[in-house]
């Protein structure tokens, strides 16, 4: 069974940080493209950043210098590091695995931005 768990969201005021994680288990977590993906209350889902089972990395425009991917094979998890988050970044924060057209969503997580 293929699992996606998301954690980290929270509140948080403008400014602020937040590290976001994704636990993946039941595939194989180094064969998989991962990307972290949001969606804010009557707009569609976005694209935040991906990183490719390589290791390479790929931002929306948006969050570049701000939000940092990354992942670690040993614990088959891949996070968000989210820095100076502004308002506009408030939404559920999903996590994808990608491989071969097939992808896996987790459940999301809520990021609030709000003073």
């Amino acid at each position: 069974q293929v699992q996606l768990v998301e954690s980290g969201g929270g509140l948080v005021q403008p400014g602020g940080s937040l590290r976001l994680s994704c636990a993946v288990s039941g595939i194989t977590f180094s064969m998989h493209d991962m990307g972290w993906y949001r969606q804010a209350p009557g707009k569609p889902r976005e694209l935040v950043a991906t990183i490719a089972s390589g290791g390479s990395t790929n931002y929306a425009d948006s969050n570049k210098g701000r939000f940092t991917i990354s992942r670690d094979y040993s614990k088959s998890t891949v996070y968000l590091q989210m820095n100076n988050l502004e308002p506009e970044d408030t939404a559920v924060y999903f996590c994808q695995a990608a491989r071969n057209r097939i992808a896996y969503w987790g459940q999301g997580t809520q990021v609030t931005v709000s003073s």
